[in-house]
């Protein structure tokens, strides 16, 4: 016979694994049932059981009945990284075009779609982002020959439409619509350039979200498509001169590996006008480094060919001729690859350019190709407190866009760097797009917040005033809600920005459904920025913070290398104690608090949620880096070991396997609700990532949480998406965090 204690530990264990249903005060309303029976205070357990459940609240969560994971098969790999073997069982899984892992993929897909089909208020999720999402949304004009062009979504178009008009006051009529170059609108813009004389314009077309492009040829007047066609062009637009263009290309990959093989010896061609693709003409290759990236640029008054040449992410070399004096060979105006440099344009027979060269938050200096020697530089504006973005030259002055704790702060320059003028912007925000021609004395940019969706204004040299060209209405009370930007403490004392968003008259009670998000790396700033499915999740009562980590760059090169290669743990360091500041400030707890981030944000997810599992209640690694002792093998993966480094270098190896989340996910380990999502055509994070992440924690996690993968359909990294993919992504991903934050209804 069972004695009382056994009877109390068993009662105990039996309330905390129904919690989901009885509520979390069951499991104290139990610990009291135990001490009273030590005390022999003894009621019926029956009784006393029907009492902890009670506590429950009224509107408790009805239970989701899972389907179990699909028994995933493991194979017998193991890899020797410099003498420490490395498991790798589901090394299967990368193959994605294999009819196993096809058939795995519908069979993950069919548990997560039964999961979510559940939540009984994901439809009204996706109602009311539909009702949120359905508003004009225009790009600024620009102006090419007679012709204003400028992109409009009317609201729930999958693309936005390229039109164009006669003068500001002109007739818009359209000029593509890439609607139209598929039948379920996944076909997306990935460049467009006119040609000097703007008679022609050259468009890049991305297929279901894919890097590879291909560029067709249209007549301006006629708005006709040329017989023109170019093919696997990745990472390039075209660069016009005469009758032709530039442009950068692989050769054509291994039929059905497309989507994965490792993309090497990339070069640039020009093409002739009329000619066939096989004719054209080879302008630049490296035999010898086949892990480069290649782009040519032309000047604006076309004298000077430029070729910019990295060997990843981050530092770049770049070459030049003078065409005006028939030159012939390349010469090196700033050698690789310690350091950035982008060129600006160029002035009389001077380059205007950028460099973090000598100034880690950038100075425009000005070089003579002809004597290239850095002590002969001549620096126009130099280094100052705030990181210099871009510098754009054009009627006659210089214009240069600033970040200053993570907001835009524009000005104006003489050619020489005097006369420095602010253009006053409307508050806190991100202002893009003071760029133009030479000759310009007008040009459009864009302002948006966190709650602003979107003005654009129009800028006139002469006069040096904006003026309100455009402004977004959208379907929601910006009123209702704040945005504050606080400094919080990491782990070694660094203090780091964060944007915090909610309904105002928040209370600080720690209960409140919290999406912490976050990026840290390549050198990429998070500025203000308005988001649709964000405004959903905060009309439900939701905070949404996002942090600046180090790795990014907001406060220039040295905030990015503080969160790269050997410091990377620097940038999973900020975002943890990003979310332990926002606990301790009362905003969340552990059980209200989520995690989100894409790409190299979802490496980020990735290794918070392996290192710290018990501090987020909700996970969402997006597209994410999850492999980082393989990523170098697929697609353009190489690009990033100048971030991360590569596990084929010893060094670089023992700290990828210290945070690696496909390497550090435990047996046993109680890991937040966690929905991996990508797609199949994802080239640039092949979904292989997510793919053995889902499977190793599917296989080692405690089964409290759910651990589902979405795979996305005709649909890649996430350029060029279209409104239908994107409102069901953002449908099916707040629907998971809120029912895992515990939010039984939504309003």
């Amino acid at each position: 016979m069972l004695s009382v204690k056994s009877v109390a530990k068993k009662l105990i264990q039996t309330i905390y694994q129904k919690s989901i249903i009885c509520n979390q005060k069951s499991f104290i309303i139990a610990l009291l049932i135990y001490q009273s029976m030590m005390k022999k205070y003894i009621l019926p357990i029956t009784f006393l059981a029907a009492i902890a459940c009670n506590q429950a609240p009224k509107n408790e969560q009805k239970k989701i009945n899972m389907l179990p994971y699909p028994k995933t098969k493991t194979v017998n790999q193991i890899d020797n990284y410099h003498g420490t073997n490395i498991n790798d069982p589901y090394r299967w899984l990368e193959n994605d075009t294999a009819s196993d892992v096809i058939d795995w993929v519908k069979e993950e897909n069919n548990v997560t779609q039964n999961y979510l089909s559940q939540i009984p208020y994901r439809t009204q999720i996706k109602n009311r982002l539909t009702e949120i999402w359905d508003f004009p949304k225009y790009s600024s004009p620009f102006k090419e020959g007679d012709w204003y062009y400028f992109f409009k979504n009317e609201g729930l178009q999958n693309q936005s439409i390229l039109y164009r008009q006669k003068g500001l006051t002109g007739e818009p009529e359209v000029f593509l619509d890439p609607n139209k170059l598929s039948d379920d609108g996944t076909a997306s813009l990935a460049s467009f350039t006119f040609s000097k004389d703007h008679k022609l314009c050259a468009v890049g077309v991305a297929q279901s979200g894919s890097d590879w492009n291909e560029i067709f040829v249209m007549d301006v007047a006629t708005k006709q498509k040329l017989a023109d066609k170019i093919e696997w062009v990745k990472f390039s637009g075209a660069t016009w001169k005469g009758n032709g263009f530039y442009y950068s290309r692989y050769d054509e990959p291994a039929k059905g590996k497309a989507f994965s093989n490792a993309n090497e010896f990339m070069k640039i061609y020009y093409h002739k006008m009329g000619t066939e693709q096989s004719a054209d003409e080879l302008v630049y290759e490296d035999k010898k480094h086949p892990l480069r990236y290649f782009n040519a640029g032309i000047t604006e008054d076309e004298r000077f060919m430029f070729i910019n040449i990295s060997e990843g992410t981050s530092g770049n070399e770049i070459l030049i001729k003078d065409l005006s004096k028939n030159e012939k060979v390349f010469k090196t105006l700033f050698k690789g690859f310690e350091n950035n440099y982008s060129i600006v344009d160029n002035i009389g027979d001077k380059i205007l350019a950028t460099t973090d060269k000598g100034a880690a938050k950038y100075r425009l200096i000005e070089v003579d190709p002809a004597n290239t020697d850095e002590k002969n530089w001549k620096t126009i504006i130099p280094e100052s407190a705030d990181l210099l973005e871009g510098v754009s030259y054009w009627g006659g002055k210089l214009f240069t866009t600033y970040l200053k704790d993570a907001s835009t702060r524009i000005y104006k320059f003489n050619a020489d760097g005097t006369g420095k003028e602010e253009i006053t912007l409307p508050g806190i925000g991100t202002a893009s797009g003071i760029g133009g021609k030479k000759d310009d004395t007008e040009t459009f940019y864009t302002f948006t917040s966190f709650t602003n969706p979107g003005e654009i204004y129009k800028y006139d040299l002469k006069s040096g005033k904006s003026e309100l060209f455009r402004k977004t209405e959208v379907k929601f009370n910006a009123d209702d809600f704040e945005t504050k930007q606080v400094f919080y403490t990491s782990k070694d004392g660094t203090k780091v920005p964060m944007f915090i968003m909610h309904k105002k008259g928040l209370k600080l009670d720690g209960n409140n459904p919290t999406m912490l998000y976050g990026y840290g790396g390549f050198n990429i700033s998070l500025t203000p920025s308005f988001s649709v499915s964000r405004i959903m999740f905060l009309e439900q009562g939701g905070v949404y913070a996002i942090a600046s980590l180090r790795g990014g760059g907001e406060y220039g090169e040295d905030w990015h290398k503080a969160g790269m290669l050997g410091k990377k743990q620097n940038v999973f360091d900020d975002f943890i104690s990003a979310a332990e500041f926002l606990i301790s400030e009362k905003y969340t707890s552990s059980n209200k608090l989520g995690i989100n981030g894409g790409s190299n944000g979802g490496l980020l997810v990735g290794a918070c949620m392996t290192q710290r599992p018990e501090l987020f209640k909700v996970a969402i690694p997006a597209v994410g880096v999850l492999d980082m002792l393989r990523y170098h093998k697929f697609t353009i993966g190489w690009g990033w070991a100048v971030e991360y480094g590569s596990s084929d270098k010893k060094e670089d190896f023992d700290w990828l396997i210290k945070y690696s989340p496909l390497h550090n996910v435990k047996q046993g380990v109680k890991y937040p609700a966690t929905m991996i999502m990508t797609a199949d055509h994802d080239d640039r994070v092949v979904p292989a990532h997510s793919f053995k992440f889902a499977a190793e924690l599917q296989a080692k996690a405690d089964t409290l949480n759910p651990i589902l993968i979405r795979i996305d359909s005709k649909a890649g990294h996430g350029a060029g998406k279209p409104t239908t993919k994107l409102i069901e992504d953002a449908a099916d991903m707040w629907s998971f965090v809120l029912w895992n934050l515990g939010v039984s209804e939504v309003k």
